[in-house]
């Protein structure tokens, strides 16, 4: 083989090589949720959605995450980002839910971040957190259909739902659950009444202490009073005792 060819291989290799990773990034870059620590079933978790720009020419300026209607969360609270406006969208349910002994008509169908100052520019991605619960109990994963939206008007469309082992063009953003823990339907709230309560015993214990403390140095301090006090007045009859015989001598 001559040494042309094997250069025109070489070349080759590398535009296949090339082409493999350029259409290979950009089915990686799309619009994903993961929580901050564990999803349980059944509890509350914060939830990031993370949007990359995949555009070399055009910065994301709006996403609309869609949440699921089959399993509505009665709590979802989106955090602040600097830079972007936020607009929450509700709807009324078909069956209401009861959360904590509470009956809930309608829930959040639908959380939309619009530019406001701020942009994903080309190379960059944004992160977009929300609190959410309580998760459901009956199912294993939760998907959120995304709609990204580019300066140059162009719209991506993350809702394709995954179907077996493959991965689809758009596929949405799926959130997998854990098994439910004991205490999962407590939360942070419960944690935070248990830690006060033993914050108050702890408390009282010490007060409880402190009190056999004063109660135990104030008897020690009477005791001691009243020892010196019979000291007292056993020197004082002594005294009595001893000028009452020289009077008697005299």
């Amino acid at each position: 083989m001559s040494a042309t060819n094997v250069s025109r291989i070489a070349i080759a290799a590398g535009v296949a090589a090339s082409t493999v990773l350029l259409l290979a990034g950009p089915a990686a870059a799309h619009v994903s949720v993961q929580p901050q620590g564990e999803a349980a079933k059944g509890g509350y978790a914060t939830l990031n959605f993370k949007v990359p720009n995949e555009r070399d020419q055009a910065s994301t300026v709006k996403l609309e995450v869609n949440f699921p209607a089959d399993h509505p969360l009665s709590s979802v609270t989106p955090e602040a980002v600097p830079g972007w406006k936020i607009a929450i969208t509700k709807g009324k349910l078909d069956k209401p839910l009861e959360v904590h002994g509470k009956k809930i008509t309608e829930a959040v169908t639908k959380v939309t971040w619009t530019a406001d100052g701020s942009k994903i520019a080309p190379g960059y991605f944004q992160q977009f957190p929300v609190s959410v619960g309580q998760l459901p109990e009956d199912a294993d994963q939760l998907v959120f259909k995304a709609i990204q939206t580019y300066d140059n008007k162009e719209v991506v469309r993350w809702i394709e739902e995954p179907k077996g082992g493959e991965e689809p063009d758009s596929p949405a953003p799926v959130l997998k659950l854990t098994a439910a823990t004991e205490d999962h339907h407590g939360g942070a709230a419960d944690q935070a009444g248990d830690d006060d309560h033993k914050a108050a015993s702890a408390e009282g214990d010490k007060k409880e202490t402190h009190a056999a403390s004063s109660s135990s140095s104030s008897s020690d301090t009477t005791a001691r009073a009243l020892g010196i006090i019979g000291i007292l007045i056993g020197i004082a009859g002594v005294a009595f005792g001893v000028l009452a015989g020289r009077r008697r001598t005299v």
